[in-house]
């Protein structure tokens, strides 16, 4: 890693086919279910849209409509419409790569860019926003899968698994941010991203088992930490984290963070019974993965933005004994501290 070589070739393109490796083993696994007629999955996804997507928005609905108000959400910034609407040509867009026989790696990269675009649009005004259709777009996965037989579901769910990604994720923006390092002969910055993007679902997996051993009867909205639905998106959630980690690394600040996740992990997590004391345990135990797993000199790189974000979630700023600070949005007014607990710790040498 960190060669000449490496860093020239870190073009939006590139850096999005090493995020979508990750796609490939999934690909293999699900080949031995064997092959389907590629238009019948793709229809039978595409007749299920309509009733998965009025169902998704009632859970998304039920979940979030007392969240606009606590955290003063213009209302006139939701449209239920265009986000189903945005949601269905993302499903169908997938529908058809999977009936054509593209593979979800080779999606992942062509998706992208749409998705970049999306979120761009949804996270103009009010970052929050993009929390209604990631959510949208999650729970209409779950309703289409259930259309399916288990046999399609295993080779449609890998698809479905790049577009929660490319949603939840400012994957896009993370491609572009790498474009503009790869000029330089060697950018530390660049060679930190290149080294955690291979090492990223692994390390969510191991985090994620490791919080449902040590909090085994903890119950979140959908259920059991252990279970499998509560599982898959926990793991996207840790990878999520990890990619504004980069991301914050990329652009040489936490603005990302204080921004985009910062606030919709104060509107999302509280409905969905998701505590503060988890999001610090799962910082914690990627602290340790990637001091174990980077080499010490991408570590160093990305030690001082990783302990800026522990400190946007510290007790400090979501006391225990005051449990109000998990609804209310005025803890945005404890950002600033963000921004100069960094530029402390980027004066620091670390070891």
């Amino acid at each position: 890693m960190g060669s000449m070589e490496s860093l020239e070739a870190a073009t939006p393109y590139s850096l999005a086919t090493l995020w979508a490796q990750k796609y490939v083993d999934k690909l293999r696994a699900q080949a031995a279910l064997g092959e389907l007629p590629g238009t019948q999955l793709a229809d039978k996804v595409k007749g299920s849209l309509r009733f998965a997507s009025s169902q998704a928005w009632a859970k998304t609905e039920r979940l979030l409509a007392a969240e606009i108000p606590r955290q003063r959400l213009d209302p006139d910034l939701i449209d239920p419409w265009q986000i189903a609407e945005d949601s269905r040509e993302l499903f169908e867009a997938a529908a058809e790569s999977c009936g054509e026989g593209l593979s979800p790696a080779c999606f992942s990269v062509q998706i992208a860019p749409l998705c970049g675009r999306l979120r761009a649009r949804y996270s103009e005004r009010d970052p929050r926003v993009l929390g209604f259709l990631s959510m949208q777009f999650h729970y209409t996965g779950q309703m289409v899968s259930q259309a399916l037989s288990p046999q399609e579901r295993g080779l449609f769910q890998p698809y479905l698994k790049v577009m929660d990604d490319h949603l939840y994720m400012p994957l896009q923006r993370m491609y572009e941010n790498a474009a503009a390092h790869a000029g330089d002969t060697f950018s530390a910055p660049l060679a930190a991203v290149q080294e955690l993007l291979p090492l990223i679902t692994g390390v969510a997996e191991s985090i994620c088992a490791e919080v449902a051993q040590r909090f085994p009867n903890y119950h979140c909205e959908s259920g059991l930490l252990a279970d499998l639905e509560v599982r898959i998106s926990s793991i996207r959630d840790v990878e999520m984290f990890q990619v504004y980690l980069g991301l914050c690394v990329l652009e040489g600040s936490v603005m990302a963070v204080q921004q985009e996740l910062f606030p919709l992990c104060v509107m999302l997590y509280p409905p969905l019974k998701v505590e503060w004391k988890l999001v610090r345990q799962m910082l914690e135990l990627l602290d340790e993965a990637l001091r174990f797993q980077l080499t010490p000199a991408s570590y160093t790189v990305l030690l001082p933005y990783l302990r800026a974000v522990q400190g946007m979630f510290s007790l400090e700023v979501f006391p225990e004994s005051d449990p109000i600070w998990s609804h209310h949005p005025d803890v945005v007014r404890f950002m600033g501290t963000a921004q100069e607990l960094l530029q402390e710790l980027m004066g620091q040498k670390v070891t």
